[in-house]
């Protein structure tokens, strides 16, 4: 990749850990005695989610869902599909989803609803960087690392056309027509 756009570190990696910790433990104490399914939205989750695993204090199991609303865009297309789905039966289970950012609300708000038609016990969202300001519908948020009014982000598993995921930190790129 040549040409890199500039960066600007919004969260430094321990404001992140830090942050996750604080999360973890709200989670292991809402989630005490259950044993809930982590479900994370690939591909952004993976750090985030590997972090918060590996920091709650309860029995768990982690499956994944992928799917895409943006592809190679800075913006989302608005239309979602399921490019690959959860395998653990989660009828009569706790669900909490797991995902790197919401803006829109759109594709958090159609999982929700896929996830629900399979009959869990309960549905909890769990995001790292919530952008409210971009949201189009309406979504619950039960866990919320960060609120970011504005800005591109990269890195903690964010990404711009699959790059920029390997930062330990939260960056905004700066150059024009990133808008994510």
């Amino acid at each position: 990749m040549t040409d890199k756009p500039p960066i600007k570190v919004v969260f430094s990696p321990e404001t992140i850990q830090r942050r996750v910790r604080e999360l973890a433990e709200q989670i292991s104490a809402d989630f005490a005695g259950q044993e809930p399914i982590m479900l994370g939205v690939l591909k952004g989750c993976f750090i985030f989610l590997s972090d918060l695993v590996r920091q709650v204090d309860f029995p768990l199991e982690v499956d994944f869902v992928r799917l895409a609303s943006y592809g190679s865009s800075d913006t989302s297309s608005g239309r979602v599909q399921m490019v690959k789905a959860p395998e653990l039966p989660i009828k009569g289970r706790p669900v909490v989803v797991v995902e790197d950012i919401i803006d829109t609300g759109v594709t958090l708000k159609w999982l929700v609803e896929y996830l629900q038609s399979m009959g869990p016990s309960s549905v909890h969202l769990c995001v790292l960087v919530d952008k409210a300001e971009r949201r189009e519908v309406e979504v619950e948020v039960d866990y919320v690392g960060f609120k970011v009014p504005g800005g591109f982000l990269v890195g903690y598993g964010l990404d711009f056309d699959e790059q920029y995921r390997f930062l330990p930190g939260i960056y905004e790129l700066t150059h024009q027509g990133a808008g994510k």
